[in-house]
C-alpha cells in the first residue's frame, strides 16, 4: 500500500472537484447560472439544482479532512493512541490559521469601506463578535441563532466543525487508547447525524451546517482510513468495481434532488461515497502519477490548493459582486463572468499559497516545534489540508 505521505494525485482530484461545486454554487446563488445561456444546452431548473448542491462538496471535504489526518497519523505514529498531542495541534494550527487570520483582515478591512456587501446585516451581530466566533469555532452555532448574516464570513462556518473535530478526536483517541473504541465513537457519530439532521426538515443551517450534523463525514474518512491501513486488496478488478459504483452512486445522489430536500440520506450517502473511493486511491495510487488531460491536472491543482480557495474564492466573489449586479448580465456575460471568477479566484488562491500560507505553514511549524526531532515534508503538510 503507498504511503498516506506521498501526493496522491487521485485525491486531489476529488478534492478539486469538491471545491469546484463549492465554487459553482456560491456563484450562481449570486448570479442564478440557470438563467445564462447554459440553459440552451441543459434545462435551466437541472443547472439550479446541480449549482445548488454544491454543498456536497464541503461533504466530500469533510470526509478527504478525516481520511488524510487519521492515515497519517496512523502511519507516523503507527497507533492513534500515541497521537502526539503538541505536534498534531500545532500542524493544524500552522495551516489554518495564516490564511483565516489574513482572510478576516481583508474582510474587516473592506467593511469600513462603501462596499456593503462585507458588512454584517442590520440587527445581527456586531463585528467583533462575528470575527469571535470565526476564530474560536462557534461561528455555525451562532448562524443557528442569526441565520446569514455576513456574505463572506458565512462561508466559514465548515472551519467550526471541523477544527472542533480536530480540538477533540486526539484527546479521545489518546484516552480510549484501543482501535475499536475509536471506531465504536465514529460509528455512533455515523449513525448521530442523520438523526440530527432529520430534526430539522425546515432549518437549512442547523440541518447542515451542525457539528453533529456534519460529524458523519469526518468520522466516514477517519474510518475509511483506518480500512485502508488494515485491509489489502489484491484483486485489481474488485477494487476498479468499487471505484466505479462509488462514483455512479454519487454522481446519482449528487442529481437525485435538492440537497435540502435529501440531506438526511443524501448527505450520509455522499460520504460513503467519497470514502470509498479514499479508499479505492490508496491501492491504485503511484507517487509520480500526473494526467495527461490539462483539464484534470487543473482540477489537480485547485484540489491541491483548495484551501486557499475556499478561504478566498468569496472575498473575489463578493467584489465582482458589487462591480457586476446580477441584472447588468446577459446570458453569454454571465458565463463569461463565472469564468473570470474562477480564474481570478484561482491566481490569487495560487499567489497566496505560494507566497505566504505555505512560507508560513512551514515557519510556525520550524518555531513551534523547535528542538524536536520530529519533522515534515512540506508535501505532507499540504496533503493534511482540509476546510
Amino acid at each position: 500500500m503507498q504511503s498516506f505521505n506521498s501526493r496522491n494525485r487521485r485525491i486531489d482530484l476529488l478534492r478539486g472537484i469538491a471545491i469546484l461545486l463549492v465554487l459553482i454554487l456560491h456563484f450562481s446563488l449570486s448570479y442564478q447560472l440557470g438563467y445564462s445561456d447554459l440553459n440552451r444546452v441543459l434545462p435551466g431548473q437541472f443547472i439550479q439544482e446541480f449549482s445548488g448542491n454544491g454543498n456536497y462538496g464541503v461533504t466530500i471535504f469533510f470526509v478527504i479532512s478525516g481520511f488524510l489526518i487519521t492515515g497519517m497519523a496512523l502511519q507516523r505514529y503507527h497507533s492513534l493512541a500515541k497521537i502526539d498531542l503538541r505536534h498534531f495541534y500545532v500542524y493544524r494550527f500552522a495551516r489554518i490559521m495564516p490564511c483565516l487570520l489574513l482572510a478576516l483582515f481583508l474582510i474587516t478591512a473592506l467593511s469600513f469601506t462603501p462596499l456593503s456587501i462585507f458588512k454584517n446585516n442590520l440587527n445581527t451581530v456586531s463585528r467583533p463578535l462575528a470575527i469571535i466566533s470565526v476564530l474560536t469555532f462557534w461561528h455555525n452555532v451562532l448562524m443557528e441563532k442569526m441565520g446569514y448574516f455576513n456574505y463572506c464570513l458565512n462561508i466559514y462556518w465548515s472551519l467550526s466543525v471541523e477544527e472542533v473535530f480536530y480540538l477533540v478526536f486526539p484527546l479521545l483517541c489518546v484516552y480510549f487508547k484501543r482501535l475499536r473504541f475509536i471506531v465504536i465513537l465514529c460509528i455512533a457519530l455515523i449513525v448521530i447525524a442523520p438523526i440530527q439532521r432529520s430534526f430539522y426538515p425546515h432549518d437549512e443551517i442547523t440541518m447542515l451546517y451542525g457539528y453533529f450534523s456534519c460529524f458523519d463525514a469526518i468520522a466516514m474518512g477517519c474510518c475509511a482510513a483506518i480500512f485502508a491501513r488494515l485491509v489489502t486488496f489484491k484483486k485489481r478488478w474488485l477494487v476498479n468495481l468499487v471505484k466505479y459504483a462509488a462514483i455512479v452512486c454519487g454522481v446519482s445522489i449528487y442529481c437525485y434532488s435538492n440537497i435540502t430536500s435529501n440531506a438526511v440520506v443524501g448527505v450520509s450517502g455522499m460520504a460513503v461515497c467519497a470514502a470509498l473511493l479514499l479508499i479505492t486511491s490508496v491501492y491504485q495510487n503511484n507517487p509520480g502519477e500526473r494526467y495527461k488531460n490539462s483539464v484534470a491536472r487543473g482540477v489537480c491543482w485547485m484540489g491541491k490548493n483548495s484551501y486557499e480557495l475556499y478561504m478566498f474564492h468569496i472575498v473575489v466573489l463578493a467584489i465582482m459582486k458589487e462591480i457586476c449586479t446580477p441584472e447588468m448580465l446577459g446570458g453569454f456575460t454571465k458565463i463569461l463572468w463565472f469564468l473570470l471568477f474562477i480564474s481570478v479566484s484561482v491566481i490569487v488562491s495560487g499567489v497566496i499559497a505560494t507566497f505566504y500560507s505555505q512560507v508560513l505553514n512551514n515557519k510556525l511549524r520550524r518555531i513551534l516545534l523547535m528542538g524536536n526531532r520530529s519533522t515534515r515534508s512540506p508535501d505532507e503538510a499540504l496533503a493534511e489540508s482540509g476546510n
